[in-house]
């Protein structure tokens, strides 16, 4: 007897150990532990960042690391890295934060933070690449709860590895103890694939004016929906202080459905759809953001200060694994006269207590005039919740654009009707040997170019408009438009700049002197770029490839002033230029932005004095940066040159949030590829075009949602009704769901039969009197050294219940699933977490046997 409870008990032992090396999910976090930072002890959250819950899910800890913020609406910001490498998905998130405390929270996942520190001030920016808003709580907000089945998709090829956390002190009064907070968010990710993957919508308004004293001001947005159905579930609304209300709908068959109303005074937070919505190809989603503008004595535009405005839809959608698009924005009016139908609800606003709208502005309405800065630096915050997210850049393929037969591409520019307009420089090329050491034009015999340098286009389909100026020009180079209509030129060769009107053959004004290259004020050497400021009519002139200038003239061309000076050796300081190549006036923020080609960075300055703002420089850019272009709402566009020899930093575009400098995304062509990219310019709809002086072509780029023709194609060949994309989601998640129940049921089947088949073969080799007492005594000896192994000890009984004890995730509740609402108590023993989870060593086996312009 004593002989077959040994056998039962080897095998009790065999089977937990195959049941122990089994590699849990954690087995992949090892070392995690020791790369993250530890909390403060005064902090009650868990010290234990990452908890397993099982083989595929587990708990990643995001907090605050024992914080004191020392002023009222102070953001500060911190990173986790996700724990491991391949695709993973978040379900389920749990605040840890108290309204007393903080007014809001933000997490944000992308590829890199913008800081390695252990927190830091959220000036310096969430990331460094494009990033995605994942998770938002804000006061007195209920939590947003994800839909069974459905999880943001992470890590993988989705290019988000870390997680940062933004948190906004509002009012500091709290902190008069000098405690540390530990505020953040708690995630439940899991290794199963989810039929459904979230993601998120925006809609924005980037073009609107509230006058001063004007009651009530509409801000609508519509676009029309091209992508596979999806489906709402949550939404936010965001304005500053002059916005009273913010609606959502779809249309379609021009019946509205209310997606979410929200005064934008309230806790900004993520709100659930009441009513379950779904999106098909081809409705409309509509926004409408009612503005007014009393007490306010000058008009109020979209921007990222406090004194201006944004009116911004967040829409929280899933959508099937396989069609999934993590983000997607709406930043047009694609029908203004559907608005004449939209409820009459959108247009009432929304009372708000005023201890509410104190409590939601971080108490201080009082201090509005002492707390300006503060006031900056939180709408600053809030721009760069909508511009670092949800933006993409792709190549519209179906543009028939690229295939012009074009010169050298020097220049583009956008018409006040948003036509493209490009300046070449027709059968003249630029080499070595336009000019000669001196900067003086070699080949005036050649004549002016011939053809039509000046080419208005249709930005859709590309049909020429209007072409003009013919035998002006022998090096065209750089063109802007003024609001009026104005073309402003610059010529490389003939060292002038030029203002031409659209329907003039002669030009209405020249700056410069025919073909004498000078730096007095009245000549220029290579320019290369001018703008004129919208409000004032100034005109900056870039000065140039042998300047290194900035010329401020009236309007009616009198010289004023200059800034600048030829980059020194070492680093170039501010104010200095090597290649002053394309300027992009900012009227929102009055700044001239400067592309400063050959020191590979964009600066910025002051218009009214010339002033040094700011530098923006990454290293993506490499050695350099080509033109920059910038749209009204906070975006600024740039192109980069050929990487020298040696150098990996690729030829692309890039999308940068201008306050911040952020770059947000980049892009490149589909068709051809870059060669030379000399100019951007894009719209206010995020149509971006590229004109390359190598290739001789034009690009255009939009934004994702509107470049999937490919998609569009498909959904009219194949369009489905929503009713089957309901069923066809339900029976994923049922079919995921049963497949995990059968294996589970299966498998605690199977092992009791085996077991007691084993216990039967025992049984029946124990009656055979071939062993003996012989084969009963090597058996006990047997078994001693494999529970000696097990225990480390050389013999000796074995306590079952101390066995099993001495193990970290013995509980005596049986095989019960950790909780998420308690894992962030959850304390951490300091073993390692893959020691944790591997079976003990097994006995000993066998083993067996370029030049630019």
């Amino acid at each position: 007897m004593a002989s077959f409870v040994n056998n039962l008990l080897i095998l009790f032992i065999v089977f937990q150990n195959i049941c122990l090396g089994f590699r849990s999910p954690l087995s992949v976090f090892k070392r995690y532990r020791d790369t993250t930072r530890s909390l403060s002890s005064e902090c009650l959250g868990s010290d234990r960042p990452v908890i397993s819950l099982g083989l595929s899910d587990f708990v990643l800890d995001i907090r605050m690391p024992g914080v004191t913020p020392k002023q009222s609406d102070t953001y500060l910001c911190m990173s986790v890295p996700l724990p491991v490498d391949d695709e993973a998905y978040v379900v389920d998130f749990k605040p840890h934060a108290s309204m007393d405390i903080v007014h809001h929270m933000l997490l944000f996942g992308c590829n890199e933070p913008s800081s390695t520190e252990n927190y830091w001030d959220c000036d310096e920016g969430t990331c460094k690449d494009k990033s995605n808003i994942l998770y938002a709580w804000a006061r007195n907000a209920p939590p947003t709860r994800l839909p069974k089945g459905v999880g943001f998709r992470v890590g993988g090829e989705t290019g988000v590895r870390f997680f940062v956390l933004q948190v906004h002190y509002g009012d500091i009064s709290a902190f008069r103890d000098k405690h540390k907070d530990c505020s953040g968010v708690t995630l439940h990710l899991t290794h199963q694939k989810q039929p459904l993957i979230a993601g998120m919508y925006l809609m924005m308004s980037a073009n609107t004016v509230i006058p001063p004293g004007k009651k009530v001001v509409d801000a609508d947005i519509a676009c029309h929906y091209k992508r596979f159905p999806m489906h709402l579930f949550a939404y936010r609304v965001h304005t500053h202080r002059l916005g009273k209300v913010v609606s959502g709908y779809r249309v379609r068959n021009g019946q509205w459905t209310l997606i979410g109303r929200q005064s934008p005074q309230l806790p900004q937070a993520f709100y659930p759809v009441e009513h379950p919505i779904d999106v098909s190809y081809d409705d409309i989603l509509a926004a409408r953001c009612v503005f007014s503008g009393e007490g306010r004595t000058t008009e109020t535009h979209i921007g990222g200060t406090a004194n201006d405005e944004m009116c911004n839809f967040y829409i929280m959608y899933y959508m099937e694994a396989k069609h999934a698009v993590s983000y997607m924005t709406c930043t047009q009016n694609a029908n203004p006269e559907m608005f004449r139908n939209i409820p009459q609800e959108a247009n009432i606003p929304i009372p708000v207590k005023s201890d509410m709208l104190k409590m939601t502005h971080g108490h201080h309405e009082e201090t509005k005039d002492t707390d300006k800065s503060s006031s900056l630096q939180q709408a600053k915050n809030e721009e760069e919740e909508i511009l670092d997210q949800y933006f993409h850049i792709e190549e519209a393929v179906e543009w028939p654009g690229l295939d012009l037969k074009l010169g050298q591409v020097s220049g583009l520019a956008l018409d006040p009707e948003n036509n493209l307009v490009i300046f070449h420089r027709g059968d003249h090329v630029w080499d070595e040997n336009s000019f000669d050491s001196k900067f003086v034009y070699q080949q005036r015999g050649l004549g002016p170019i011939e053809q039509n340098t000046i080419l208005v286009l249709n930005p859709s389909n590309a049909k020429l408009l209007l072409s003009m100026g013919k035998s002006l020009f022998y090096l065209p180079h750089g063109l802007s438009i003024d609001k009026n209509g104005n073309y402003w030129v610059t010529d490389v060769a003939l060292h002038q700049v030029f203002k031409l009107g659209a329907d003039d053959k002669k030009p209405l004004l020249i700056l410069g002197v025919a073909l004498q290259p000078g730096s007095g004020k009245n000549h220029f050497c290579q320019p290369t770029d001018v703008a004129v400021d919208p409000i004032t009519g100034s005109i900056y002139v870039s000065d140039g490839y042998c300047n290194s200038r900035i010329v401020q003239f009236s309007p009616n061309g009198l010289y004023v002033m200059q800034w600048g000076e030829e980059t020194s050796s070492g680093r170039a300081r501010p104010g200095q230029f090597h290649i002053p190549h394309s300027l992009a006036l900012i009227p929102d923020f009055s700044q001239l932005c400067v592309a400063d080609r050959e020191n590979g960075r964009i600066q910025c300055f002051r218009l009214e004095t010339g002033e040094f703002i700011r530098e923006i420089k990454h290293k993506s850019f490499g050695r350099e940066l080509f033109a920059v272009s910038y749209v009204p709402g906070g975006l600024l566009f740039a192109v980069n040159g050929m990487p020298y020899p040696g150098e990996a930093e690729p030829v692309q575009g890039f999308v940068m949030n201008f306050s911040t400098g952020e770059i947000i995304d980049t892009f490149i062509p589909l068709r051809k590829r870059f060669e030379m990219p000399h100019d951007v310019v894009a719209s206010e709809d995020k149509t971006v075009f590229v004109g390359d002086v190598h290739a001789r072509a034009v690009w255009k780029f939009a934004s994702t949602e509107e470049s999937e023709t490919i998609v569009e194609a498909r959904l009219k060949n194949n369009s489905e009704s929503t009713d089957p994309v309901k069923k066809q989601e339900k029976h994923l998640v049922q079919r995921a769901s049963t497949g995990v129940s059968f294996v589970l049921i299966t498998t605690l089947l199977i092992i009791p039969v085996v077991v007691l088949l084993t216990i039967l073969v025992f049984i029946r080799w124990r009656k055979t009197p071939v062993y003996g007492a012989d084969g009963e005594h090597k058996l006990d000896l047997s078994s001693g050294r494999i529970l000696g192994r097990l225990r480390g000890k050389g013999g000796g009984g074995l306590n079952l219940g101390n066995f099993f004890a001495s193990h970290k995730g013995y509980s005596r509740k049986g095989f019960d699933r950790l909780s998420t609402e308690g894992s962030d108590q959850e304390k951490d023993d300091g073993t390692d977490s893959e020691e944790e989870c591997s079976a003990p060593p097994p006995p000993p086996a066998l083993h067996h046997p370029q030049m630019s312009r």
